[in-house]
């Protein structure tokens, strides 16, 4: 299967790589919960990853996050805040599914 990615997005595996098919991340400490890897990739020089839980994929919602590396080359995931810029890049995710589902 080809993937056809619209020209300012650049597919990524990092936590792929990384992790497999699934991330476990923590509830600011408290509880733990396993999220499926639907997709990583870069816009404009960020990277994203588009993350969904059982519960969630019941609910028919996304987890939207950048992914980062620090210093050391560790990756890590922060919640994308903008409202904005959340639906632009769900938007763009909806677009490259769709494609990746008729090549």
């Amino acid at each position: 299967m080809s993937e056809r990615l619209p020209e300012n997005v650049k597919k990524l595996t990092l936590l792929h790589e990384a992790f497999g098919d699934e991330v476990v991340l923590d509830d600011q400490g408290t509880e733990s919960e396993a999220y499926r890897i639907l997709a990583e990739f870069e816009v404009k020089g960020r990277a994203y990853a588009v993350l969904q839980s059982d519960r969630m994929k019941r609910e028919e919602e996304l987890s939207l996050f950048y992914i980062l590396q620090d210093e050391q080359g560790e990756l890590q995931l922060e919640s994308v805040m903008d409202d904005e810029e959340w639906e632009d890049i769900l938007e763009l995710y909806d677009e490259m599914t769709v494609s990746f589902n008729e090549a």
